[in-house]
């Protein structure tokens, strides 16, 4: 998330996002989500091959996404995106995900705008989605990605 994000509530950074507060497009000061990290080591234990994707679409931009992940010590994994004339969906339906971990986003739509949504019906079928609230984060979800 934008680095004023922290410290504030769901509601409060929803509201940043959607005022467009200057830290929202300063791509390399993001800092994770809660405990995101050490979850998702947790997950990297089990053997699970991470997965990142971003939506930034610019070179300079992914590449900012790139040294966040590594500047916070992310578990390594390959960060996707999107594309030219590609949307999440089809970046979703390239890498065949087993399990999809994505936000609600609250702040641009909602369900309408999440991945799931549009991939394909016999794609979907067999993914699992595992929706969490836009910036709250994954702290919740169980240890084991394979309890989801």
């Amino acid at each position: 998330m934008h680095k004023n994000a922290a410290g504030h509530t769901r509601n409060q950074i929803i509201r940043q996002v959607e005022e467009n507060e200057e830290s929202v497009s300063d791509y390399k000061s993001y800092v994770p989500v809660g405990d995101a990290v050490k979850k998702l080591h947790e997950w990297k234990k089990d053997g699970v091959e991470i997965l990142y994707l971003t939506s930034r679409k610019k070179q300079e931009e992914i590449i900012q996404i790139q040294d966040v992940l590594k500047k916070h010590n992310f578990p390594e994994g390959q960060l996707l995106f999107c594309r030219k004339d590609e949307e999440y969906r089809d970046v979703a339906e390239r890498v065949m995900p087993d399990v999809l971990v994505e936000d609600d986003c609250e702040s641009i739509g909602g369900i309408d705008e999440m991945t799931i949504t549009h991939i394909m019906p016999e794609i979907k079928k067999k993914v699992r989605s595992v929706p969490v609230k836009e910036f709250g984060g994954i702290d919740h979800l169980s240890d084991k990605i394979f309890e989801l």
